[in-house]
């Protein structure tokens, strides 16, 4: 078994529709640059308001993935 090393960035993905969707967002727009996510842990969820309703979710999260 190999020792290895990770890092982890803070991603904020938002969404009109959930609060998973505004994880996935973030996971895939990242997953453009970033090679080898390994985990992610939910830091903050955030919404804005627009006539009484929820307009769209903020999902702040911390995604780690294995260094080369």
């Amino acid at each position: 078994m190999s020792d290895n090393v990770y890092k982890s960035i803070e991603l904020t993905g938002s969404a009109t529709t959930s609060v998973e969707d505004a994880v996935n967002n973030a996971l895939i727009k990242a997953s453009e640059t970033v090679r080898d996510m390994q985990w992610f842990e939910i830091t903050s969820t955030r919404g804005h308001i627009e006539g009484g309703r929820v307009a769209h979710w903020q999902v702040s999260l911390k995604v780690g993935f294995k260094l080369e």
